[in-house]
């Protein structure tokens, strides 16, 4: 009673006189199946594109946070700007922006 094999697969295939020889010889036979289930094609797909979504979206993350903290940087510096008013150092006095009652 042989086994039966497996759905979409075929029984490998030895030519005759090369079993023959094996038969003759007691050499072992050996038989090589490529066998790629298709898990692993699909995991060999979509890792790179995780990975590439991943890189995209950090890329972008760092983006806004480095317009965030820019924005917030100028909003402070015109707080202390508009605090400070001029400043003079030694005799020298710098306007660090306009009034309004020019």
């Amino acid at each position: 009673m042989s086994q039966p094999t497996p759905p979409g697969q075929i029984a490998p295939h030895i030519p005759a006189d090369l079993y023959q020889r094996a038969q003759a010889t007691g050499q072992p036979v050996v038989f090589v199946i490529n066998d790629t289930p298709a898990q692993d094609t699909w995991r060999k797909v979509l890792i790179p594109f995780a990975i590439a979504g991943a890189t995209v979206a950090g890329g972008w993350g760092l983006v806004a946070a480095f317009c965030f903290l820019m924005d917030a940087a100028v909003h402070t510096f015109t707080v202390i700007v508009g605090a400070a008013g001029p400043i003079g150092v030694g005799g020298i006095t710098l306007k660090l922006a306009r009034s309004n009652d020019h």
